[in-house]
């Protein structure tokens, strides 16, 4: 459930007209329930409260410091992929115990940053990783914990771009490197291994897969206890999908029996990182229609928000609903929605059965709040937009649209285009 719903034919986020929103902010605008965001970790919780697992929200699907300071506060961990993730969790109060460092390019001044803040565990993505973090660690006088990332080979049966469990990935360390990186890092002197960990993809709509993951990665964990390697977390990603259109992800207690049946009986602590499930759907792209142009094939609907707000459409043809902000009695056409890049890959939906849409009317391009802000960019130089969040009849910019000035922030001329010169 989320809580974008019409009263009155007119679409409200909780208790406050979005229509009334956008007035205020302006558009391109994205728009949070926060009410919704709450339901969906609670959901989540709940379905695993038999195993007391850590639930680390994956930074990289939305990491709005406002969302991340939510989650904390509901109880979560935090999965990141960088530095900067790692900056933002700590400014919205994660403990560093909670937070778990994934991803295949660690700099070294990050490597740095994280074992300084002494966060729980880095999921290790290579042998030469291995042995730069215990470097490094050696150099800080500090020991790092460590897991190593499985790349099990499993097909999560999603869209290529988002598969990270397939062997011709960039991600994860096949099985047999895997027990040979353990072998090695028990003999290093500034590491501790903590766990195993694994990810399969992203938007994932069967159990399947995880099933597969999970029996394979218990099999790696009898394997370690043969070898007397004590192990503690088994992190198993995220992942889950979400309905954008017609899919149909698992419910969350079909997924959480998966997995703690699993591991039940091996004293493994399970380690969970949802990103797309928690906020997917708490979230929606508001925009206005500018134009409403008749071409000789086909209606384009043309709108203020282009792919440099969300890029998920042109990357992925991801689809996206798009609803009217203010229904009314029209005729559904087939449209494209496009926006004002100079690209033509710049849509939000193609050959779309909709309503009809005129210039100044508002539309909602729904499932908006999972790597749609977070993927944004200021491509042809158009500012970043405004996030704004809703609780029950209130609304806060959450981070104020960029202006012009921000385009140019932290650019300067080269020293020899300052100094007086003859002219050209």
């Amino acid at each position: 459930m989320h809580h974008f719903e019409y009263r009155n034919d007119s679409l409200h986020c909780e208790d406050v007209p979005v229509a009334h929103i956008a007035r205020a902010v302006g558009t391109p605008l994205y728009l949070y329930s926060q009410a919704t965001l709450e339901r969906h970790f609670k959901a989540f919780q709940e379905a695993f409260a038999g195993a007391a697992p850590l639930v680390c929200y994956s930074a990289k699907a939305n990491s709005s410091l406002a969302v991340l300071t939510l989650f904390r506060k509901w109880g979560s961990g935090l999965d990141i992929v960088s530095g900067g993730e790692l900056f933002r969790g700590l400014k919205a109060g994660f403990e560093p115990r909670t937070i778990v460092y994934s991803g295949v390019g660690k700099r070294v001044d990050e490597i740095d940053a994280a074992i300084g803040h002494d966060i729980l565990m880095f999921n290790i993505e290579s042998m030469e990783e291995l042995a730069l973090i215990n470097q490094r660690a050696g150099a800080l006088n500090r020991r790092a914990r460590i897991a190593i990332r499985i790349n099990p080979d499993v097909d999560p049966q999603t869209h290529p771009y988002i598969a990270t469990g397939l062997k011709k990935t960039k991600f994860g360390i096949d099985l047999a490197t895997a027990l040979a990186g353990y072998r090695e890092a028990r003999r290093m002197p500034n590491v501790e291994i903590a766990g195993i960990a694994c990810h399969l993809g992203s938007q994932i709509t069967s159990l399947g897969p995880f099933r597969e993951a999970v029996t394979g990665l218990i099999q790696i964990f009898r394997e370690l206890q043969a070898l007397e390697i004590p192990v503690t977390y088994l992190d198993m990603g995220g992942g889950v999908g979400i309905t954008y259109h017609e899919e149909s992800p698992p419910r969350l207690d079909a997924y959480a029996d998966t997995l703690i049946d699993a591991v039940d009986g091996t004293g493994l602590r399970l380690i969970l990182e949802p990103g797309r499930v928690l906020v997917g759907n708490a979230g929606i792209l508001v925009t206005r229609v500018l134009y409403r142009k008749q071409g000789k094939d086909k209606i384009f609907i043309v709108v203020d928000a282009g792919m440099n707000d969300l890029m998920r459409p042109a990357l992925y043809q991801a689809y996206h609903a798009v609803q009217p902000v203010e229904q009314s009695a029209r005729e559904n056409i087939v449209a494209d929605v496009v926006g004002p890049i100079c690209e033509s890959s710049d849509f939000l939906a193609r050959d779309r059965s909709m309503p009809d849409a005129c210039r100044d009317e508002l539309l909602a391009v729904m499932g908006a709040g999972a790597y749609c802000f977070a993927m944004s960019s200021t491509y042809c130089s158009r500012p970043r937009v405004a996030e704004v969040m809703v609780y029950g009849d209130q609304f806060d910019v959450i981070r104020r649209p960029e202006d012009m000035q921000d385009l140019v922030r932290g650019e300067q001329l080269p020293h020899w285009l300052t100094k007086p010169s003859d002219p050209w």
